[in-house]
C-alpha cells in the first residue's frame, strides 16, 4: 500500500477547504485509516461507525482486537449520536477540560461499531485540542476511533517520523503537523460509577480531576502486574511503549544509578541511561549511551521527551536500559505507569 504524506500548519487557518485536509478526509470516509496529530500523540484514525474501517487500525497495529479504542470528537453534538444517560459528574469534566488530553468512558448508544468497544457496553470518548485533528473530523464529519499511531506494544509516536517508522505501506496517510505537545496519552475516566475511577493516568492529573468533582478513585488494576481479561481502556492489558533492549527501572540515588551502570558493564552489557539533566550531569561513568528526558524540577518536559527517548534507543547498540525513575504525584502518576509499563514492572532498588 502507498501511504500518503500530507505537510499541515496547526498554526494556520484550517478551513474546511484546506486541501491536505480535504484529501485525508476523503480518505477517511472512504473507510481507510490516517494517522493525525493530537495534542497527546498521533492517533491512526478510522470511521467509528463502520466495522470494516476499524479493523483496518487493528490490522496495521498488530493490536489485539479485545482492547477497546478512544472515540475522537470535534463538538459536543457528535456526542448525543454515540453515548447515552450521560451523568452529572461527566458533564462537569467536558466543561472542565474539552477540548483537551482528557477521555470519558460512557455508556455506548446502538450504532457503534462493536470493534470500538471490544463487546463492552461502554464507550471511550474525548475531544482532541489539536488544530488539525478538529479540522480533520469535521471535514470528515465522522467521530474517529483514534488509538495511537504505532505499532502495539512499542512506544507512542511523537512525531510523523515516529509513525512513518512503524507503519509506512500499512497505513493509507499520515498527516504530519509537527510534534505533539503533551506526548503521553489522555487521561481515561469512568463516569460510568457513582464515583469517577481513573483507568489511565495521563495529561489531566487526579489533583486536577478532584477540583471538578470531589473524589476520584484509581483503578487498582493500574498497579497490578497481572493481565486484565477484560480491560475497560486501553492502555490496561498489556505490555507498552517497550524499546527493542530490555528496560530497568532504577529507583534511588545518583550514585545507585552508577554503581548499577558500572556492575552491568562489568558483565559486558552496553548500557543505555534514560534520565533528567540532572541525573546524567552526575554521572561519571563512560561509555554509556545516555538519552534526556527533560528536567526534574519540571515533569512536563518529561512526560513530553518520554517516547522519543525510549525509541532513540530503538536506533543504538544498546542491551540494556536503565531509567530513572519519577514521584507517582501530578503528571508523574503517567509518566511511572508508562515506564512501568515499557520495564515489564522490572526494577532495581537502593
Amino acid at each position: 500500500m502507498d501511504t500518503k504524506f500530507w505537510a499541515v500548519d496547526k498554526e494556520e487557518p484550517l478551513k474546511h477547504s484546506y486541501p491536505q485536509i480535504m484529501e485525508a478526509a476523503g480518505l477517511l470516509k472512504e473507510n481507510e485509516v490516517v494517522a493525525f496529530p493530537t495534542e497527546t500523540v498521533y492517533g491512526l484514525g478510522a470511521n467509528a461507525l463502520s466495522d470494516q474501517a476499524v479493523l483496518k487500525i487493528f490490522e496495521a497495529k498488530g493490536r489485539p482486537s479485545d482492547n477497546p479504542l478512544i472515540v475522537h470528537i470535534s463538538k459536543l453534538e457528535q456526542l448525543t449520536e454515540l453515548v447515552d444517560n450521560v451523568p452529572e459528574s461527566a458533564h462537569k469534566l467536558m466543561e472542565a477540560f474539552w477540548p483537551g488530553p482528557l477521555t470519558l468512558v460512557l455508556p455506548k448508544k446502538e450504532g457503534v461499531s462493536q470493534y470500538v468497544t471490544a463487546g463492552l457496553e461502554t464507550l471511550a470518548v474525548r475531544m482532541p485540542d489539536h488544530a488539525v485533528a478538529r479540522a480533520l473530523i469535521e471535514t470528515s464529519g465522522l467521530p474517529l476511533a483514534a488509538p495511537s499511531a504505532n505499532l502495539s506494544g512499542k512506544p507512542s509516536p511523537t512525531t510523523a517520523k515516529h509513525v512513518e517508522e512503524d507503519l509506512i505501506h500499512r497505513i493509507a496517510g499520515i498527516v504530519d503537523g509537527g510534534a505533539t505537545g503533551v506526548g503521553l496519552e489522555s487521561t481515561v475516566v469512568d463516569c460510568t460509577a457513582e464515583t469517577p475511577m481513573i483507568l489511565r493516568p495521563g495529561g489531566v492529573t487526579k489533583e486536577e480531576l478532584e477540583k471538578v468533582v470531589g473524589k476520584v478513585d484509581v483503578d487498582p488494576a493500574l498497579f497490578s502486574q497481572v493481565e486484565l481479561h477484560k480491560p475497560k481502556s486501553p492502555g490496561m492489558k498489556y505490555t507498552h511503549y517497550a524499546p527493542i533492549a530490555p528496560v530497568y527501572l532504577v529507583e534511588g540515588s545518583a550514585s545507585f544509578m552508577e554503581q548499577t551502570i558500572k556492575g552491568a558493564q562489568l558483565k559486558g552489557h552496553k548500557v543505555g541511561l534514560l534520565a533528567t539533566d540532572n541525573t546524567i550531569a552526575q554521572i561519571q561513568t563512560t561509555e554509556i549511551t545516555a538519552i534526556s528526558c527533560g528536567t526534574n524540577n519540571d515533569l512536563a518536559t518529561v512526560a513530553s521527551k518520554l517516547y522519543d527517548g525510549l525509541r532513540t534507543f530503538n536506533a543504538t547498540d544498546v542491551d540494556v536500559i536503565f531509567s530513572e525513575t519519577f514521584p507517582r504525584t501530578g503528571v508523574g502518576a503517567a509518566i511511572m505507569n508508562r515506564l512501568e509499563k515499557a520495564a515489564g514492572h522490572k526494577f532495581i532498588k537502593e
